[in-house]
């Protein structure tokens, strides 16, 4: 039978497939093959897939190590293995009388200075300054003397249980007493303890290892309110 214009091809009735067929069939196929941007790009997205799906299950695989105790996340320690600013050497337990200690205010309560000064006083300490001095430590007092003044300072810290020892550049054997927030009251007289020793920095004990400043840097004294 004869085939009209435009009609396909026919063998015993049924469709020839062509070669133009084929070409229409598999052209985009062809098109991805003959166009080598085009390639590159679906590699490209294809990469980019399987890294975010790598991604993905490497998260869900940590995060299920963390919750059964299988991975631990460092976090900030307390270290005593920080470099130490607390003298190391053993210091004799001077006579209060030998012994000049400066007596300051830096908390809101009114007259402390001047209380505390008097009992140093009682205990045949040498009284110097009395006034109100202002400070950003947070604790019980700073006990505060140069090089010279260490032995001094020890005697001065065992009447102020809890107090941090702190070096300046002073060159007198002077001691000062900073009284901050967390203060209470002396040692009671019987209770204090007047073998040798190593001055105190219970502060190192509460440094971060991240922690780099040291919190003091007393301001002028003021007269005592």
């Amino acid at each position: 039978m004869a085939r009209g214009p435009g009609e396909p091809p026919a063998l015993n009735g049924h469709r020839v497939v062509t070669g133009a067929d084929l070409r229409a069939t598999f052209v985009e196929q062809d098109d991805a093959l003959e166009n080598p941007v085009r390639f590159r790009r679906r590699i490209l997205h294809g990469a980019v897939l399987v890294a975010l799906a790598g991604l993905v299950i490497a998260g869900i695989v940590v995060a299920l190590a963390i919750i059964n105790g299988q991975l631990t996340v460092p976090t900030p320690e307390r270290s005593k293995e920080a470099s130490s600013l607390c003298p190391a050497e053993t210091h004799e337990y001077l006579p209060p009388e030998s012994v000049t200690v400066n007596v300051y205010n830096s908390t809101s309560r009114p007259g402390l200075a001047r209380g505390v000064a008097d009992e140093f006083a009682a205990r045949k300490f040498v009284v110097g300054a009395i006034a109100n001095k202002s400070t950003g430590f947070r604790g019980v007092a700073l006990v505060v003397s140069g090089a010279a003044g260490q032995s001094a300072a020890l005697s001065v810290q065992r009447q102020v249980p809890g107090s941090d020892y702190f070096q300046d550049g002073r060159a007198d054997a002077t001691v000062d007493v900073i009284l901050t927030d967390d203060f209470k009251e002396l040692a009671k007289p019987e209770q204090v303890d007047q073998a040798p020793g190593r001055l105190s920095c219970p502060r190192e004990d509460r440094r971060l290892v991240d922690e780099f400043s040291w919190p003091v840097t007393p301001a002028a004294a003021s007269p005592a309110k």
